[in-house]
């Protein structure tokens, strides 16, 4: 009889506040690292002007070269855009609240789909209780393991099908609204972008931003960025970084244990939180290129939605009510939150 594959279960807690609490004892001066970055809003104002630019200038193209471009130029456009929705996540750009959730939402204009009101709900409590089931929406839900299997179409149909799974996952998380006033805001302002990007350019123009969408977390190389940061491929550990060359267009996203033990520190500055805990993170586990995990996830037939560690209980915040924010974080790690 064939064994029933399942997650893996952790009884420790999870492993970024002890590493993080080691790294601060041996190098202090990563504190200084902690702050935000405005120019990140820069760089948002000109990913959504050249996203829409090339919306415009492909409405007359043929469709080939409207799914080109999009594979080409939209996918690492609209991928940038997350990371840049995943700084607002974090209040890594202004030390207003508010300004960080307005400047996810206009990241958020291109993307054909709502998501950073919703991403910055569930986001932060993945790192509040990574690889709780019930509350981390990072983790598959067991019927979406059991339905994919083994299988790489299958695989490749998930990745392809990402974002509307991640909004079936909401449902099983406890004590999360899933509506309200600020996530309304949002949907009203993407529909609005996509309705007026249609009206004016055209249907190949609001393809073309769709597509772009949907590579950027599908079959594309920055989409082996999801299989990247948690998928054990050498368990126990349960979180990868990558230092491959696409973190020069991904805001190194990739350096995901950084960004995991120092939540607090913005993208621009997670490389040097490398360089001075070398020691620590030269140990771990990390991926050099997207493209051969993209390939090994689809035909590997051990690496499932099930490779990922789970556990039973809270790994950070002591009670499952108590609300987490970037604020507590900045204070564990010993910072400022007017620093920089």
């Amino acid at each position: 009889m064939v064994e029933r594959p399942g997650f893996e279960v952790s009884s420790s807690r999870e492993p970024h506040r002890a590493r993080t609490q080691a790294i601060l004892t041996e190098h202090p001066a990563i504190r200084d690292l902690i702050g935000k970055n405005r120019y990140s809003f820069l760089i948002i104002v000109a990913l959504v002007a050249g996203q829409f630019a090339l919306a415009w200038s492909l409405q007359s193209a043929p469709w080939w070269a409207v799914l080109c471009v999009a594979y080409l130029a939209g996918a690492f456009i609209d991928h940038a855009l997350f990371v840049m929705i995943h700084e607002c996540a974090h209040n890594l750009i202004f030390r207003s609240r508010l300004a960080n959730m307005l400047s996810g939402m206009l990241a958020n204009l291109p993307l054909t789909l709502p998501s950073s009101v919703s991403f910055q709900r569930y986001h932060l409590r993945h790192h509040a209780f990574q690889g709780v089931y019930q509350l981390d929406a990072d983790l598959p839900s067991e019927w979406e393991a059991r339905l994919v299997g083994r299988s790489p179409l299958a695989k490749a149909v998930w990745l392809a099908v990402y974002p509307a799974l991640l909004v079936t996952r909401a449902l099983r998380l406890k004590e999360v609204r899933i509506v309200d006033g600020w996530l309304l805001i949002n949907l009203a302002t993407v529909l609005a972008a996509d309705g007026l990007a249609c009206w004016f350019w055209g249907a190949k123009a609001l393809t073309y931003l769709a597509s772009s969408f949907v590579f950027s977390v599908g079959l594309h190389p920055v989409g082996a960025r999801w299989i990247q940061e948690h998928y054990l491929v050498h368990s126990p550990q349960e979180t990868y970084s990558y230092y491959g060359v696409l973190n020069r267009v991904a805001f190194n996203v990739g350096y995901h244990n950084e960004h995991h033990d120092f939540p607090s520190i913005p993208w621009s500055r997670l490389p040097a939180v490398r360089s001075l805990a070398a020691r620590q993170y030269d140990s771990l586990v990390a991926h050099r290129s997207w493209t051969r995990l993209m390939l090994r996830f689809l035909f590997d037939r051990q690496l499932l939605l099930f490779s990922r560690m789970t556990r039973s209980h809270p790994g950070l915040v002591p009670h499952p009510h108590t609300a987490y924010e970037p604020e507590q974080e900045l204070s564990r790690q010993g910072g400022d939150s007017s620093r920089r």
